[in-house]
């Protein structure tokens, strides 16, 4: 447990290093491809006319502006000024800490409240997976939409959302392939059944997005598909039969899985198939007063022991055989937990955007996905080097499916039905046109590698792990730059404030 959480955060370091490099190349080409001041100037009247047709008509040009999300937060005691000089640093850091606070709580806490949940009431484990699994690893998702939709109205949360879509759809395969210690032969079915799923629901979103406003009837449906989904894996290993009958004479794939379509979180080596919690199995309960050897294991034990402290104090450990039955008190804890440590990280992400004049739309599509994604990345590789290549592959695509259904199909239904922005209407607008081609892009990039595992006869290796990274970064450069306005505008420019 504690080296999976080490690798979380070095895998985090390296993203928040690399993604602004990659932001500042992008405006860095963008101040290229627009320092034509005669270019520009038709840009932004060009600009103006499209986006004063955004939401309702305002009376001039000079209100045609989205309002910045940080106003709908407390202050942090900082100006803009002094942010820019150094003291945005407090944020980065702190955001680094809360990535790996909710890590903590969903991997230690959350997901062994729900196991025994699943295990109490004797649920199927594929809808165990569907429903609570899938809720308790993607909660962090979910709270971070609640508060882009309700609280900030702007574009945070699908940022979120879309960009974590794309980082488990390249990221994931990309850090499976390249830290893989051989190459794996996947089954074919898992990953084609997952990739059919997550196809129809990157087509519902597109469809959803397309006129850049969410009906209440449009967010309704996505959360229908996401009941029918569930009521589908009831029939999944009946699928798998049918399926491999119809290639029995490919002895290369005849290997089915029957596994959770959407279970997100695996770190138990043992791979079961029943939704049963193993008492103290490969458990590793937090020490909070042995001082560890290594001085790698003393750094660690230092950086986590203030979170550790906090939650041994609030959250019953569910792990523990006396604390077996208070699982209900852990489970309702975890949700506070992650529901307010949601809120802080929007704060600070929204804090770092302003600063950086980034829009929250680019914050979401990378360093917010980024950290809401990494545990599952981790788990993922964890699982491949297990030799479950399969499962940590066809995982990260099924776990997409809740994202987009459930994450984004029921926050937009509360809003637009019960709590419109505007008085009278029922929808609710999305500030940036630009995540339309994002969501697009989702498809595509589904395909990329569908046709990566295809072409490579469904086998796991650094060749695919390379096509997965350049993918996605290719990906980061061309979502960022059209959410600048580089290639068409897209986005409104943010009020002075």
């Amino acid at each position: 447990m504690a080296r999976r959480h080490r690798h979380m955060i070095g895998y985090r370091i390296l993203l928040v290093i690399a993604i602004p490099t990659m932001y500042y190349l992008c405006i860095s080409l963008a101040s290229l491809l627009t320092n034509d001041p005669e270019t520009s100037d038709n840009s932004n009247r060009i600009r103006l006319r499209k986006l004063m047709n955004i939401g309702e008509a305002e009376v001039n040009g000079s209100d045609n502006c989205t309002p910045p999300s940080i106003q709908e937060f407390p202050s942090d005691g900082f100006t803009a000024d002094e942010r820019r000089s150094g003291y945005i640093l407090v944020h980065i850091i702190l955001a680094l800490y809360l990535f790996l606070l909710v890590a903590i709580v969903c991997d230690d806490f959350f997901v062994p409240s729900i196991q025994r949940i699943c295990e109490k009431f004797g649920m199927p484990k594929d809808v165990a997976g569907a429903t609570f699994m899938a809720a308790a690893t993607s909660s962090p998702e979910l709270f971070i939409n609640v508060v882009g939709t309700f609280i900030t109205e702007g574009d945070l949360g699908i940022g979120t959302i879309v960009g974590s879509a794309v980082f488990n759809i390249l990221a994931v395969p990309a850090c499976c392939g390249l830290f893989a210690r051989e190459v794996l032969d996947l089954d074919w079915w898992p990953i084609t059944r997952d990739s059919m799923a997550y196809a129809i629901t990157v087509l519902l979103l597109i469809i959803t997005l397309h006129d850049g406003r969410i009906e209440w009837y449009e967010a309704l449906i996505l959360v229908i598909v996401y009941i029918l989904y569930i009521a589908a894996m009831y029939f999944n290993k009946d699928i798998s039969r049918c399926m491999g009958s119809m290639v029995s004479k490919r002895s290369q794939y005849k290997n089915l899985d029957d596994r959770p379509l959407l279970p997100k979180h695996i770190s138990d080596p043992k791979i079961t198939d029943s939704c049963e919690f193993d008492e103290d199995e490969s458990l590793e309960i937090v020490n909070m007063t042995s001082w560890p050897e290594s001085k790698c294991e003393k750094f660690w034990w230092l950086l986590t022991w203030p979170i550790n402290f906090a939650l041994l104090c609030t959250i019953p450990d569910s792990r523990r055989k006396s604390l077996k039955s208070w699982y209900p008190v852990t489970f309702f804890m975890c949700i506070m937990w992650i529901a307010t440590m949601s809120y802080i990280v929007a704060w600070d992400i929204t804090i770092i955007g302003d600063t950086f004049k980034i829009p929250d739309s680019v914050m979401g599509l990378t360093f917010l996905a980024a950290g809401m994604s990494v545990p599952e990345a981790v788990s993922s590789v964890i699982v491949t080097n297990q030799g479950h290549g399969t499962m940590g592959i066809s995982n990260s695509i099924g776990s997409n499916v809740f994202d987009v259904l459930l994450c984004l199909g029921l926050p937009w239904f509360i809003k637009a039905a019960f709590y419109p922005k505007i008085p009278g209407t029922s929808y609710v607008q999305i500030n940036s046109e630009g995540l339309v081609y994002s969501s697009v892009s989702l498809f595509s990039t589904l395909i990329i590698l569908y046709l990566a595992f295809c072409l490579n006869k469904f086998r796991l290796d650094r060749k695919v792990g390379l096509t997965c990274i350049v993918t996605y970064g290719l990906f980061l450069i061309l979502a960022s730059l059209t959410e600048l306005n580089v290639f068409f505008p897209v986005n409104r420019s943010t009020c002075v404030h």
